[in-house]
């Protein structure tokens, strides 16, 4: 007989002894459970996902706006979709299209209505710019034009400040054309490219006193120029930048009385502006980062030779690059000439005014799809499969942008928020300026750029109209002020590709761009008064 007895009983040795041996997951105690839970919640970002709705839900059942439901309900999508937007919890694109069912399940406005904001002349001009800047990318035209004008400022021996100028005034000039981040992502490695010819922490070359810490400051100012530059290229044109972009939409769709905004009457203004920003721009990076040896150190390790050396990789211009060019070329041509002056009207009258700037953009970029690029058989320049990298989000944002300046205005919101700023009224240019801009450049240090004009745009229109002010005092001053995200990572992409670099630091972003924020609300306080539409 065995030792567990004829029935195979359990001996006293092993009666603690489990039956089953239980897998970890059952055997971890409560905390640990817990903990785990949690952090699959976070991972998953639930609570932000939630905070979204419930702060819609919040609002509609705590909030009394007079008995005006609709404006209570808009507070609540407002309250939602700005949750999502700063706090990441869905993507962007999904956070923008929360008002298509948010607005006709809470009474907003219909499905029809707030379905049309997402798709009209704005969002074709972006999209067709979007196309074109494809285009650039994909053969390189940018790389091209960055080489050969930083080419022109070198020197031999360096010259920093007229290289920072080559570098930013470059930057400046691309970003007028395309959308601030594209500009950086593609100019970036451009700066870097340069610096990567310099010596780093470390290295054997930086051994002479005070190289490395000159190398620094100079990589410091690279980076920080190509950043800025970036945002300040965007304010020149209509297309250099989405929240430009918001504030036509959103011009037409509470004053169509006044004068429309269009392409060469808002370059008129924001020329000189961004010229302003960008002269002190430069005299900040040179008085802030460059010596008198800055440039000696420079020249034993940067000159023109790197420049042609990877110009020369680029090999000739080929038929591609030289038709996109002319699309590009006759795209801006056709931008500056659609409307004029009262006495030499542009060709926009030979068709009754019926065309805008995305007519003529989407007309353009549609060219891209037909021109051959003589590259192989059946190839034209360019494909779809090759716009897969649209911005779509960007898209959607807009789209939800003008879907709540419709919602603002249907739901009388706007007269209601419009009421905690009257103290403006009757207050004088040199006041209401700054202050508007000051507002919206304080929000948009902490959410983006287009969802800080997005916000804000609308409730500027209607306090412009119940103060009795000319309302692009307020619009532009808004939408300047939206553009103004200087100061930390998060105030824009191009600020997060510019600190990705390892070369700034947040200290950096904050003691070279509030200079620049003051000296553009001061500039915007001088120049806006003489803006005509």
């Amino acid at each position: 007989m065995d030792k567990h007895g004829i029935f195979g009983g359990s001996s006293s040795e092993d009666v603690e002894a489990p039956l089953l041996l239980l897998p970890p997951a059952a055997r971890e105690g409560a905390k640990e459970r817990a903990e785990r839970r949690v952090r699959a919640l976070l991972a998953h970002r639930y609570p932000a996902v939630a905070a979204g709705p419930a702060a819609c839900a919040a609002v509609c059942a705590l909030v009394d706006l007079g008995g005006r439901r609709e404006a209570r309900n808009m507070l609540g999508v407002l309250a939602w979709v700005f949750i999502w937007w700063v706090t990441g919890a869905v993507p962007l694109a999904v956070a923008s299209m929360a008002p298509l069912f948010l607005f006709p399940l809470l009474g907003v406005s219909s499905a029809n209505a707030v379905a049309k904001a997402y798709m009209d002349d704005v969002i074709s001009l972006v999209l067709g710019s979007f196309i074109l800047a494809l285009a650039i990318e994909h053969y390189q035209i940018h790389r091209r034009l960055a080489l050969n004008i930083t080419l022109l400022f070198c020197g031999d021996p360096v010259r920093p400040p007229p290289l920072l100028l080559g570098i930013t005034g470059t930057t400046m000039f691309v970003s007028m054309w395309i959308h601030n981040t594209a500009c950086t992502v593609m100019m970036m490695p451009v700066a870097t490219g340069i610096l990567q010819k310099l010596p780093r922490g470390g290295d054997a070359g930086a051994a002479t006193p005070g190289c490395h810490e000159e190398v620094r400051r100079f990589s410091k100012a690279v980076v920080l120029g190509v950043v800025y530059a970036s945002a300040i290229g965007g304010m020149v044109t209509l297309t250099g930048t989405g929240v430009n972009i918001i504030l036509v939409g959103m011009w037409s769709s509470y004053f169509p009385e006044q004068e429309p905004i269009t392409f060469s009457s808002w370059m008129s203004f924001g020329l000189p502006m961004a010229l302003i920003i960008f002269l002190a721009l430069w005299a900040t990076l040179c008085l802030m980062y460059c010596s008198k040896n800055t440039g000696k150190i420079l020249s034993a390790y940067l000159d023109r030779s790197h420049l042609r050396r990877e110009l020369s990789l680029l090999g000739p211009m080929a038929f591609a690059e030289k038709m996109v060019l002319a699309v590009f070329g006759g795209l801006i041509v056709l931008w500056m000439t659609r409307t004029l002056t009262d006495d030499i009207p542009g060709w926009g009258v030979l068709f009754h005014d019926n065309v805008g700037d995305g007519t003529v953009t989407i007309m353009m970029a549609t060219l891209l799809f037909i021109i051959p690029s003589r590259k192989n058989e059946g190839e034209k320049l360019m494909d779809w499969n090759k716009c897969r990298k649209i911005q779509w989000d960007i898209i959607l944002l807009l789209g939800a942008g003008f879907a709540i300046a419709d919602g603002f205005k249907s739901s009388g919101l706007t007269d209601i928020l419009s009421d905690g700023l009257k103290f403006l009224k009757g207050a004088p240019t040199v006041v209401i300026v700054p202050v508007a801009c000051t507002v919206s450049g304080i929000i948009t240090e902490f959410t983006s750029d287009d969802s800080t004009t997005t916000l804000m745009l609308p409730l500027f229109a209607e306090l412009a109209k119940s103060i009795d002010v000319q309302p692009a005092l307020l619009m532009v001053s808004g939408a300047v002020g939206a553009q103004l995200s200087y100061l930390l990572p998060t105030g824009s992409p191009s600020n997060v590709v510019g600190f990705s670099t390892g070369h700034i630091t947040i200290k950096d972003l904050v003691t070279t761009g509030l200079p620049l924020k003051v000296v553009a609300i001061a500039a915007l306080t001088v120049l806006l008064p003489s803006l005509d539409f």
